[in-house]
């Protein structure tokens, strides 16, 4: 059944509210409204959530414009079934980038529209670095990008949520395993005498050793941050900290301010040196900083590097957790298993809920890392489902069962998929779609690569075994994990994006490692482990230990496929299951599907 959940109650339909907006957006010939918040966060709070409003598309990814007569929305191919699905199709045009002939939203703005044109955008939710590059390329047509005073789409929303502001926790030195003391003094080595303004919610979180709740899954604040080569300002919203945390931050010589105090203390800075990372930090705060003729360095936020690469606390806290969420896996897919051999229905939202009680036994477990995506049959395709109450399968035995799952403990961070069938045998083109996605899996894990090598240049190692198919899919191979943080976490990653070629992989860096392929209508096969970047064996080389220990599903396994190498890899890593679970496992049930389940080929 493949629909999805409408987020929010409204009146008014996807002409209703197209219509307002472009009624608001009298004097531009075009509106851009993209995914983000302030912050630059892949994932939002409701009341930043307008573009998921404007379209009904809920997808984390994914650009709108809207002129006077079109309405188009730019995703990439994660999303293309989901939002095929869920935009008005009478209304909205889905531009599928990265296809053949499709425009990226900045190409259309700047090549598609009338010459003059005017394009207009809320200066806070759209990055330095995009937004002095459509600048350019607006003015290179003879058209201007024009800031408005105020959010348009708030301007035509019913009700704009009220901003979330829970309380701010702080997080243990045992986990975080290095004081902000230490991180402030570190950070201020690396600005060299420049003062830095810091937007990134994650970033601010992990300089303070500070964790909050008020995005859906991440645990972070709302929250800006200025640093001075003597002082240090951290912007929170009101009554969220206890005086005990804010006591111990001052006596560290951090002074609390109110959040939407950011802008009008940057005024106060006349021709002073700042640090500005241009795709962590939006527009409007760089229009503050220019207006007293302060010198602007555009350069990556240190911290960005600082908290990728992991301290050993923070390790043997992401060693730990991982085994932990391996035995609360194997709980819930032996439950899952057992169901479903008596013939009982199971709903994708009930299996989704059971696993999170099943993390949620550990005392350290905090909650979901992201909606789980478990997903049956046809659901599997589309690569970001996530079941609800409302919208919802059944699973079916008989078709392949795609789970993406993660939790946040206190001492680290988890993201697993596996793709199991539990009953039947599957399609020989399944098997070797499986097998072929295995091999990309292995080839990543086992990979032994030069330092300076990047994630960018590692993309190919993992999809050459499907190309030799004529299969790949549309996603990256991997990204960074933060450690009881984001899990999805920069600046590194695995796949083509150019980012990932810009910063090396270096030792003490997370990152995932998830080939996959999508049969559109029919199934999805996706392998998931965690690695933590390590020193090789050979002097000047890296290579990957897998921190995620649960069985890969050796029913979808074409052996025939395999060498003797890859065998032998299989079988090494169900011992590492079995030997990093059966500890933390007391029933006879769970210890007898793990036992099957890792039976050596």
């Amino acid at each position: 059944m493949l629909t999805f959940q409408r987020l929010y109650s409204t009146t008014l339909n996807a002409r209703s509210k197209l219509s307002a907006l472009r009624a608001a957006m009298s004097q531009l010939d075009a509106i851009i409204v993209p995914s983000e918040d302030a912050h630059q966060s892949e994932y939002t709070a409701q009341c930043d959530n307008r573009r998921e409003w404007l379209s009904d598309f809920t997808g984390s990814a994914g650009c709108a414009v809207v002129t006077q007569n079109e309405a188009l929305l730019f995703t990439d191919g994660r999303y293309f079934l989901q939002a095929n699905n869920q935009l008005d199709s009478t209304q909205w045009k889905l531009m599928k980038q990265g296809m053949p002939g499709v425009p990226s939203w900045q190409d259309y703005v700047t090549k598609h529209l009338p010459v003059r044109a005017s394009v207009g955008i809320d200066p806070s939710v759209i990055n330095v670095a995009q937004a002095k590059q459509l600048e350019d390329d607006l003015a290179a047509k003879g058209s201007r990008l024009v800031y408005t005073e105020t959010n348009l789409v708030d301007q035509v929303r019913e009700q704009v949520p009220e901003r979330p502001h829970e309380s701010i926790k702080k997080h243990p030195l045992e986990y975080a395993g290095k004081s902000a003391r230490d991180k402030l003094q570190e950070l201020r080595q690396a600005l060299k005498g420049k003062c830095s303004v810091l937007s990134r919610l994650d970033e601010i979180a992990w300089l303070f050793n500070l964790r909050g709740s008020d995005i859906h899954c991440c645990p972070v604040f709302f929250s800006y941050c200025l640093i001075t080569p003597d002082r240090a300002f951290l912007y929170v919203q009101k009554d969220v900290m206890e005086d005990k945390i804010r006591t111990e931050l001052e006596q560290l010589g951090i002074e609390i301010r109110k959040y939407d105090d950011i802008v009008s203390d940057l005024l106060t800075f006349d021709h002073t040196m700042f640090s500005v990372d241009p795709d962590g930090t939006n527009m409007s705060i760089l229009q503050a900083l220019n207006r007293n003729s302060n010198q602007i360095d555009l350069e990556p936020s240190p911290v960005q590097l600082l908290k990728a690469i992991k301290n050993p606390a923070e390790l043997k806290g992401l060693r730990d957790c991982h085994k932990w969420d391996g035995a609360a896996l194997c709980r819930h897919f032996a439950w899952l298993s057992e169901k479903i051999s008596k013939q009982e229905q199971v709903w994708e939202i009930e299996a989704a809920e059971h696993l999170d009680d099943m993390r949620r036994c550990h005392p350290l477990y905090v909650g979901p890392s992201f909606d789980t995506i478990a997903a049956s049959g046809p659901n599997g395709a589309i690569i970001h489902y996530s079941p609800t109450r409302q919208d919802c399968s059944r699973i079916d035995p008989f078709e392949l069962y795609l789970c993406d799952s993660g939790g946040h403990y206190l001492n680290g961070t988890t993201d697993v998929t596996r793709t199991y069938l539990f009953s039947g045998e599957p399609s020989l083109f399944q098997k070797r779609a499986f097998t072929r996605i295995l091999q990309a899996h292995i080839a990543i894990d086992q990979a032994i690569f030069p330092e300076g090598v990047t994630g960018y240049q590692l993309d190919s190692v993992a999809r050459q075994p499907l190309w030799k198919d004529g299969l790949d899919f549309r996603h990256g191979v991997g990204h960074g994990v933060g450690a009881y943080l984001n899990v999805h976490e920069g600046p590194h990653g695995i796949g083509s994006r150019k980012a990932y070629d810009q910063v090396p992989l270096q030792a003490g860096m997370i990152v995932t490692n998830e080939p996959g392929y999508y049969k559109d209508r029919q199934f999805g096969i996706r392998i998931e482990n965690v690695l933590h970047v390590q020193k090789s064996r050979f002097e000047h080389f890296l290579g990957f230990e897998h921190l995620t220990f649960l069985p890969l599903g050796s029913k979808l396994i074409d052996s025939q496929l395999l060498n003797s190498e890859e065998i032998d890899w299989i079988n090494r890593y169900h011992s590492d299951c079995r030997n990093s679970i059966e500890p933390f496992l007391g029933d006879s049930k769970t210890l007898a599907w793990l036992e099957k389940q890792t039976e050596p080929m």
